[in-house]
């Protein structure tokens, strides 16, 4: 399931324990990044690359260019 999520409901999930993945290019990663936040560049994703993430648990997918 995709959703759009407010601030508010990102704080929720976080709570709950879902899971956030960043998907800039490593550099931009690198420079700034929300706390807690696993890196796997949209270019890279993948089976392999998502293969560490829990599927009982909620993942959070952001893309923030110009934070």
């Amino acid at each position: 399931m995709v959703a759009r999520v407010d601030l508010p409901q990102l704080r929720a999930l976080l709570d709950a324990g879902a899971q956030l993945v960043e998907v800039l290019p490593a550099a931009e990663y690198a420079d700034q990044h929300l706390p807690g936040a696993l890196n796997i560049p949209l270019k890279t994703l993948n089976a392999d690359t998502t293969a560490p993430l829990d599927r009982s648990r909620p993942i959070v997918v952001y893309c923030w260019d110009g934070l």
